[in-house]
């Protein structure tokens, strides 16, 4: 990826920013993590390194959206956000539209949602770590509200692009036509 441009920003914040934080909570659990973010002394980062760091991070993000699809949007589709019924007969007619709603929304809950799996799963590792009971501070209150924010920050973009993709590929009334399964 040499440029951030609008179409690799989406797949940018989608994987790698998730499947770096990711990574970082699974440093203290697995020492060869520290691979990706431990420069020698005196030594400087090195292009090897990056790319290393940067494939990892995309393979842990990958993962992370494996756990998302499978529980978050679980969690979602059960709880108030259904699960589209699109007729994708339609999508050659409305290809750019349809591009520009996943990029203006669906990358966004990609983000949202990944991450809140990415330091969830950090914040009970480090749970975990510190042993029980939790006693409540100011990492425990910014975690809780922090995961919070990324629950409504995903809902609400998920349900946007449902509804705006709706608009574009909404099956004839009356009729079931197709349901969207697997990870994204």
């Amino acid at each position: 990826m040499r440029d951030v441009t609008p179409d690799n920003f989406g797949l940018l914040i989608a994987y790698l920013l998730p499947g770096f934080v990711a990574l970082r909570a699974l440093r203290p659990l697995v020492p060869e993590v520290a691979v990706v973010f431990d420069v020698p002394a005196g030594a400087g980062p090195t292009v090897g390194g990056f790319l290393y760091g940067t494939l990892a991070s995309v393979s842990a993000g990958l993962v992370v959206s494996a756990v998302r699809w499978a529980v978050v949007d679980w969690v979602y589709h059960r709880t108030g956000i259904p699960e589209p019924d699109w007729n994708f007969r339609k999508l050659p007619a409305n290809l750019a539209a349809f591009e520009s709603h996943v990029q203006d929304h669906y990358r966004y809950y990609q983000f949202y949602a990944n991450m809140l799996v990415a330091l969830a799963a950090g914040y009970a590792l480090t749970l975990a770590a510190r042993g029980w009971p939790v006693h409540w501070g100011r990492l425990d209150i910014g975690a809780v509200g922090l995961l919070t924010i990324l629950v409504l920050g995903s809902r609400d973009s998920l349900r946007k692009y449902y509804r705006r993709t709706e608009a574009l590929l909404s099956p004839p009334s009356g009729r079931r036509v197709s349901r969207i399964h697997g990870p994204a």
